[in-house]
Formats: C-alpha cells, structure tokens, sequence
C-alpha cells in the first residue's frame, strides 16, 4: 500500500516517534509516504534525524520529507496527524501562572479550567488554518487525527468550522482499563468494557468478565488495589457518582469545583510521588525539563539502538490502529472523540463525545451509547457548555463568550467572582495577544481596562516544586530520558 501520511508539530518527540513506528509496525505500511512539519527548524531537524535512523535500520525504504511549509506536508495526504502546542512552553506559563495570581491552582491547565479555555482559544485560531490547507491540497477525503488538547474543543472547531473529518484521540481509557482489569484480577483483553463521556471526563459505565456485570464491585476492589493511594480523588468522585472516571488526580481535580478551590484542603488531595498526582503547574514543569534535558541529551539519543517496528513495542495508541483498520479491512474497536450526533441521548447532539467506536473498510462507525448515568450525565453537561461557549469565543473572537465560559467553568467559578474572572481573562488575552489573532480588536481594550483597574487580588501560592536543572538531571540520566521521550505536544507553534 502506498498513501501519505503528514505529521504537524512534528517536533514533539514523544508523539512523533512513537506513532511513526506504531504506524510503520503493520507489514502493509511498508512503502507509505511520510512528511513531517513544524515551526521550529532545530527540533524538527532532531526528531526527523532520529526517526529516519529508525526507519533505515529496520531496513524500509521510506525517506521523511520535513519541511517548514505546511502546505507542502499536506500535499496529497490521506491522513494529517496533528499534535501541535500553539504558543509552545511561552504561552503555556501564562495559562497556570497567571490564574495563580487570582487564586486558580491548576495541575495541567490544557482541557477544562481557565487554562484549557484560553489553550482552546490559541488552538482554534491555528486549526481553522491547517483545516484550510487540508482542504485544498491533502488528498480528497483527507482525515485529520486531532491529539492535541483541548482535545473536545479543537475535534469540535474542525468539523463544524474547518470541515475536515477529524477524529480526537487520546490514550487515557486506555490507562483506566489497565487499572480496572488489574483490580479485577484480570488481564484486560479478558475485560470488556464501555467507556463514554466527555475527553478526559469519560465514564466506565460498563465493566464486564465473562459476560458478567461487575461495575457494582469496582469501588471495594479499587479501593484495595496498589495504586488507590495515588487514585483518591478519582476514587472519591466514584464514591459520589458511582463510576470510575478515565483522568488521574491531578487532571480531574482541576475540572470539577470541589478539590482545589482552597489551599488548606488541597493537601489533603494531592503528593508529589508524580506530578500528575495534583503538583501545581506540574504538566509545565515535567514539559520544561524534558524540553532541556532533550536538547541536551540528544547527541546520545543518536547513540542508543533504534526502535524495531515488532508487535510487540507497538503502543496502544489509536492513530495506527484507525488508519491499520480504514486501509486493511482489519476490525479495531477504541474509544474516539467524535461528533455526538444523538451516541449519548442525555448530551446534546451538538458536541464531542468520546465513545466506542468500531474501524474497517467500511469508515468509522458510532454506536449508540444511550443514556450516560445520571450522575455522570450531570458533570459532563457543565462541562459541555464551558466548551461551547469557549469554541464559540474562539471562532468568533467574541470577549463576551470567553468571559462567560470562564465564569461557567466550575473551578474557576469556585475560585473567583465574575469581576475577578473578566480581570484574569483580560490579562490573559494581552499576555497571549502574538496568538490570538481574533481578539485584535479587543485586546487594547483590555490594556486599557488593566491599567485603570484598583481590583484586589488573592493570589494562591500553589504546591510547586522546583525545575531541576540540566546538570541536576544529568545525575539522573536514565530517569530525565524516559520522561523526554514520552513527554508529548510541546515543540509547536
């Protein structure tokens, strides 16, 4: 088979390496067309150098094509896999830093809360210009896989606003199943499951063994497992809702109102055995020293064997699993975020769900999920209008609906008062105004406001810890190259 496939923010190591090789694992890929593109020439220039000694020494004849120029990527693609951070390192500070000034403490900030509103707003802006190009050069048909976050509203903008088929993936049900099947005793192709919801707010609705129901078990039995001590907010949300929810601590406890909204609490939430655990800005500093350690480290990367493209290294990410599947007939079940369209019926029709859904020849098929419990159904309805409204902002550069999505947002809305919340976006905006092309008009406004303003402020001081150095990396090498390879979506616009 031969058909191209185009990488954009190609200069994430972790996610380009990884599913380039997950790709290149299926025997009939073996002669496919691959481009890699992205802003920064350095990084772009590292990741096709170690990619392309990994094709050669699996001994395919496939020669990268990396270039500054989207549109030349693009160039009769059949597939564009996008995992791009708009704005890079530079713009995510002012999404955790600045709301701490105002006391929102967030662990990620690139989903939900202020941070994944204002995240949204960059991304969207960008998208609707990859989503233009797609549709005059990439190849009729072309589909966009969308990991880039926030997954919901960026999957969201393209198929109503840039109309690319585009599907939103992530590996977080995934992770959850492992969980699940380890409570259970089990391994987890021998535990069927049906996980639906919202990205990164998505439900274990169903959990079976051997044809049996076991969901009503899961909460005693988690609360058992080796990792219940790291998993306490998530097992708290089951213990009120009833269901396991697919996020870890620290990404959950930012997208509900009831877990960080005051410091004195916090501690007992969070612990620094990781930063996904609940660290303050913890995302940003893992993202800042594996951004170093990288570029540090990478003469050596070149030293190290190259990855083999055998089964059994190929991740369980979805990408090469969809494209194996839409290319060879083969059946692959996962769960995508997709257009709801009626899967979930307590949802509205007009959002993106993340549910089951099957790939052969036939295309991607949805099933209908039904109702999501009540419960469930309730938190990721709150949820869905934070992202209507902040899609609606960014498309539109409306002040006044990124005003309303942050007030809605139920952290920020727990932490602030509204005059508090247009001050922070206000701020925000003019700290990211190189991004934001849609709030030109608005954005010497907010200046003006900023700097007639006598609002007193209540800063949160966070949970922090400290970014290490190079050289105190260095004594840890083994440790900082893992996190450098795995670390995702950081070397983009």
């Amino acid at each position: 088979m031969s058909f191209k496939v185009a990488f954009i923010g190609a200069g994430s190591i972790g996610f380009t390496r990884g599913l380039l090789a997950d790709i290149l694992t299926v025997p009939e890929f073996h002669d496919i067309q691959v481009s890699f593109t992205d802003i920064n020439p350095d990084n772009l220039r590292m990741v096709t150098q170690l990619c392309q000694r990994d094709i050669d020494e699996n001994g395919l004849d496939i020669k990268i094509h990396a270039t500054l120029d989207r549109r030349e990527a693009f160039q009769d693609a059949k597939y564009v896999i996008n995992c791009v951070r708009i704005g890079m390192l530079e713009a995510f500070e002012t999404d955790v830093d600045i709301p701490l000034k105002y006391g929102v403490d967030q662990c990620v900030g690139d989903t939900l809360c202020i941070g994944g509103i204002m995240y949204g707003q960059r991304g969207i802006a960008a998208m609707l210009g990859f989503c233009k190009d797609i549709r005059e050069v990439a190849a009729p048909g072309c589909i966009l896989l969308n990991y880039s976050n926030p997954n919901a509203m960026v999957t969201w903008a393209c198929n109503k606003y840039g109309k690319v088929p585009t599907y939103g993936l992530c590996h977080g049900v995934q992770h959850g199943h492992e969980q699940i099947a380890k409570a259970l005793g089990r391994k987890k192709e021998d535990v069927d499951i049906i996980c639906a919801g919202l990205n990164h707010q998505t439900w274990y609705i169903s959990v079976k063994t051997d044809g049996v129901e076991r969901t009503g078990e899961l909460y005693e039995l988690m609360q058992q497992a080796d990792f219940a001590k790291d998993e306490n907010i998530r097992l708290d949300v089951m213990k009120n809702f009833g269901y396991y929810s697919t996020e870890s601590n620290g990404h959950l406890s930012e997208y509900l109102m009831w877990y960080r909204k005051r410091p004195e609490d916090m501690a007992n939430w969070i612990n620094y055995s990781s930063w996904i655990q609940g660290e303050t800005a913890g995302y940003l500093r893992v993202c800042r020293e594996s951004r170093n350690w990288f570029e540090t480290d990478f003469p050596n990367w070149l030293k190290e064997p190259a990855r083999k493209f055998t089964p059994e290294n190929r991740s369980t990410e979805h990408g090469s699993y969809i494209i194996e599947g839409l290319e060879t007939g083969r059946v692959y079940r996962g769960c995508f975020n997709v257009m709801n369209e009626g899967a979930i019926t307590n949802l509205p029709a007009e959002c993106v769900v993340e549910v089951p859904c099957y790939v052969d020849y036939n295309g991607i098929s949805i099933p209908k999920v039904g109702d999501l419990p009540l419960g469930c159904a309730a938190i990721c309805s709150a949820s869905v209008w934070v992202q209507k409204l902040a899609v609606e902002a960014a498309i539109h550069g409306d002040i006044s609906l990124l005003y309303q999505a942050a007030m809605m947002d139920p952290l920020t809305g727990a932490v602030c008062t509204p005059d508090e919340i247009r001050q922070m976006v206000d701020e925000m905006l003019v700290a990211g105004r190189q991004w934001l092309p849609q709030y030109s008009q608005e954005i010497p406004k907010a200046e003006k406001r900023l700097a007639e303003s006598t609002l007193p402020l209540h800063p949160a001081k966070g949970f922090r810890l400290h970014t290490k150095t190079v050289e105190e990396m260095a004594e840890e090498k083994a440790k900082y190259r893992a996190l450098a390879s795995a670390a995702a979506k950081e070397n983009v616009k």
